[in-house]
């Protein structure tokens, strides 16, 4: 089987209803899996707007309160479990604070998950409004991390 032939079979499977296909020849295996979830980019998540609850988590780094169902306010949001921190060590300054303007790219803050420091960039531009976890505080995954007025 050469490779024309392989990538059609791929191709195939791509396309069929099955997430696994096997084949045996001439004492060769060729086996294809695909992900039963789809992977999605950063280009292709729709960011809708949240509402910040009536009783928002207080947060040493800004205690006041931000309107409710305020269109612009976007979450940045954990992408892992881990420890979050703010800055990458205890004597630097913070990445962002509330009222840092951010683009898309800028590193925001790190997790730790497994030994592993994460690099978590921003999704959006704008200024950063509200830091709603404190530093070196457990995270889970999907917890706001930032809100950011976008715009």
């Amino acid at each position: 089987m050469d490779l024309k032939e392989i990538k059609r079979l791929i191709e195939m499977v791509e396309y069929a209803k099955i997430s696994h296909f096997s084949i045996e020849y001439d004492n060769k295996k060729i086996e294809i899996k695909k992900e039963s979830m789809p992977i999605l980019s950063p280009s292709s998540v729709v960011m809708s707007p949240v509402s910040v609850p009536s009783t928002p988590v207080e947060s040493s780094l800004q205690s006041d309160r931000l309107p409710d169902h305020d269109p612009l306010l976007i979450p940045i949001k954990s992408q892992m479990v881990g420890t979050f921190y703010t800055s990458p060590s205890p004597d630097s300054p913070s990445f962002v604070k509330v009222g840092d303007r951010i683009e898309i790219g800028k590193v925001v803050c790190i997790i730790e998950a497994m030994k592993l420091f994460n690099e978590i960039e921003s999704e959006i531009s704008g200024v950063v409004e509200k830091v709603c976890v404190s530093n070196a505080e457990s995270v889970e995954y999907g917890q706001d991390l930032f809100l950011v007025r976008i715009g």
